[in-house]
């Protein structure tokens, strides 16, 4: 009987999802993105190779497993062309396997000069850090029920109708609220009707595809992009990201019943980043050489995929994972890059807030009480030993395998999963989420 898995990040994104998608592909039909778009950024490291994707779903590197790009995604088909370029320079087969639905929306060029246009006039306090792609403006334009969809290029003619009247909304807005430069029909036009006729033989019913797999019995994987504390309902709000990045996004992302999802997977990472703006309460200081979050910074390589900004970095809030615990219905924890924390001495754990001097035990809601929460610290001891490449509990060193049975007890999920390198092999197992 089929079994199906949502892979979702439980903090503020960049826990390392991509590699525990594509390891858990070996048990796995086909694998599907079914929120954000290409602000989001998946690295696998397999043998020799590095591949970094943001668009093209993580099991693509997986020989006869079958990929799609869901409905709820918004989709910028240039760069999601050049994504798959550079995986066929690598020997890596891409069209044959990948589907995506007609459903998606369009990112189109004015949608990024609409993101960099507000941002570039916001305070420096209320900046939200944005990755300047256009997802927000696009999926504006879905709610308002004017974003152009994969379907629609099917009609050039309408297609044009639909953009001319777009960009005159649009311009409008740039040149006489924003103060930036329109952007041009003719070129949005162009390159949208060239990148056409490259995808076209890849738009599929993907609702139809994926029931159909699942009826024949193969297991899937739904994976998410960013974190659930940056869901567009549920997160750090307005520091937010303009999807819902939560399990239950799984199904209306891509065209399946609730039913169909059997397994919620929460992607944890040992110690807590963020990138952009918005409140972290755990926060520490990755400036000053020889301080915690100096040492997370460095040694875990903490920069954007996308971007190369610096995330910041902080203790792990177990406050906040509980929240995303909750509004995830997380059956299992994996919990990734463990091996960072090797060499400290101590550590620290969030176990909960004082928010106006009351105790609190899950993340607020709204980025104002966030940022007036002052983190409750308990401490542990560290380890001196490496985590690094082991793959059974026991190769842990004493207070590593101490740290995650804390993490456990404050949570009240069992790890199932904890990741102790980039490798597929650098993997300890308790209990397999496809069974």
């Amino acid at each position: 009987m089929a079994k199906n898995v949502v892979v979702v990040g439980t903090q503020w994104g960049d826990e390392g999802k991509g590699k525990i998608v594509d390891w858990l592909t070996d048990r796995a039909k086909g694998v599907v993105r079914f929120q954000g778009g290409h602000n989001a950024g998946h690295t696998l490291v397999v043998g020799e190779k590095v591949f970094k994707l943001n668009l093209v779903p993580s099991g693509i590197v997986r020989e006869g497993v079958d990929c799609f790009i869901g409905n709820g995604v918004v989709l910028d088909i240039h760069h999601l062309i050049s994504e798959m370029e550079v995986l066929e320079s690598g020997n890596i087969d891409v069209r044959s396997r990948l589907k995506i639905s007609p459903g998606c929306p369009i990112i189109l060029g004015y949608h990024s000069a609409l993101d960099h246009a507000r941002e570039a006039a916001k305070c420096a306090d209320l900046k939200i850090g944005t990755t300047g792609k256009g997802i927000g403006p696009a999926y504006e334009d879905k709610v308002a029920r004017r974003a152009l969809r994969v379907y629609d290029l099917f009609y050039p003619a309408r297609f044009a109708e639909r953009l001319r009247e777009n960009l005159d909304y649009h311009n409008f807005v740039l040149t006489h609220y924003l103060g930036a430069q329109a952007v041009d029909f003719d070129a949005v036009l162009a390159q949208a009707m060239a990148d056409a006729e490259v995808i076209k033989p890849l738009v599929s019913d993907v609702s139809a595809a994926l029931h159909a797999l699942n009826k024949a019995g193969h297991n899937l994987l739904f994976e998410g992009a960013q974190g659930a504390l940056l869901d567009i309902d549920h997160g750090t709000y307005p520091f937010v990201t303009s999807s819902n990045c939560v399990a239950g996004q799984a199904a209306a992302g891509s065209g399946v019943g609730p039913g169909m999802l059997h397994y919620v997977l929460g992607i944890t990472k040992a110690y807590c980043t963020r990138v952009g703006g918005g409140p972290f309460p755990s926060e520490l200081d990755i400036e000053k050489e020889g301080l915690p979050g100096y040492q997370m910074s460095q040694k875990g390589r903490e920069f954007g995929t996308v971007t190369g900004r610096k995330r910041r970095c902080g203790w792990l809030d177990v406050a906040a994972l509980r929240r995303s615990i909750q509004i995830n219905g997380v059956t299992g924890l994996c919990i990734t890059k463990l091996d960072v924390l090797d060499g400290f001495s101590e550590l620290k754990i969030c176990t909960g807030y004082l928010l106006d001097g009351k105790p609190v035990d899950l993340l607020p809601m709204g980025a104002d009480d966030v940022a007036a929460c002052e983190p409750v610290l308990e401490t542990l001891p560290g380890w001196s030993g490496s985590t690094v490449g082991a793959n059974t509990m026991a190769a842990l060193p004493a207070s590593a395998r101490a740290y995650l049975a804390r993490i456990e007890e404050l949570c009240e999920v069992p790890i199932d999963i904890v990741s102790t390198g980039p490798e597929r092999g650098e993997t300890v197992v308790h209990r397999h989420p496809l069974g």
